[in-house]
């Protein structure tokens, strides 16, 4: 699979996101997700998306 990517923008800010194939690591700027968010309920909302489409744990998203 190749890697699928996306940005946004607001302002002067850029956000990237890169999906790919993978065991289900989750980073963001540099970061393991649950560092970056410290808090269940944020972690959460990071989840919540690949949970809904049963797909947890089968790729990787590096967000930055």
């Amino acid at each position: 699979m190749e890697v699928i990517n996306t940005s946004g923008r607001r302002k002067t800010s850029v956000a990237r996101a890169y999906l790919t194939k993978g065991k289900g690591n989750i980073e963001v700027n540099g970061k393991d997700y649950k560092v970056y968010f410290s808090t269940p309920t944020l972690q959460y909302y990071v989840t919540q998306a690949l949970n809904i489409a049963k797909v947890n744990g089968e790729y990787d998203i590096k967000a930055n």
